[in-house]
């Protein structure tokens, strides 16, 4: 490219990281904040004029937040796996039931 882009790219790709790990707090999501802010900024590069550095700034932060949005963050990986049961046992449930329900019909009419 001679339009300057792959120069750009070499001096601020660094830079353009850290501010994204800033936002991320995780290296590997800031740097593919970088590379998508990166390839939307080469779609408009030629309309760019001046300063690149606010415009790719914006495109990042924007795409940190329509991620940060879409992203379910109800699941949290864990190194092992818990070693306990289901406290939920249905099969333990119905003896269970059974059992009291064998308990009530003991009782008189009267006792229910």
């Amino acid at each position: 490219m001679d339009d300057g882009f792959a120069e750009y790219v070499a001096q601020r790709h660094l830079r353009l990281c850290r501010m994204a790990y800033l936002l991320a707090r995780d290296w590997g999501t800031a740097e593919d904040l970088v590379q998508t802010a990166l390839a939307k900024a080469w779609l408009a590069w030629r309309r760019i004029e001046g300063n690149p550095d606010p415009y790719v700034y914006r495109i990042i932060v924007n795409t940190h937040s329509s991620w940060w949005r879409r992203r379910w963050r109800g699941e949290i990986p864990a190194a092992t796996l818990p070693d306990t049961a289901d406290p939920y046992d249905p099969a333990a449930l119905l003896e269970d039931r059974a059992a009291l329900w064998n308990a009530i019909g003991t009782l008189s009419p009267r006792q229910r």
